[in-house]
């Protein structure tokens, strides 16, 4: 089954339903795409904090 077909059969599943439309496929890709991006950045960001105070943490006093 395509994606098309899968949108279409979970529109029409909905409205039998009286629930609202699901979104188009890739309506939202842009968005998730950026959402990981970001997700990638802050962990990285992190990590190179955490890496600093282990290396503070071990240096000889």
């Amino acid at each position: 089954m395509s994606v098309t077909q899968q949108h279409l059969l979970d529109t029409h599943r909905a409205l039998t339903l009286g629930e609202p439309a699901p979104p188009a496929p890739g309506t939202h890709g842009r968005r998730a795409v950026r959402e990981r991006r970001g997700e990638g950045r802050s962990r990285a960001g992190r990590r190179g904090l955490r890496d600093a105070l282990s290396r503070w943490r071990r240096r000889p006093t």
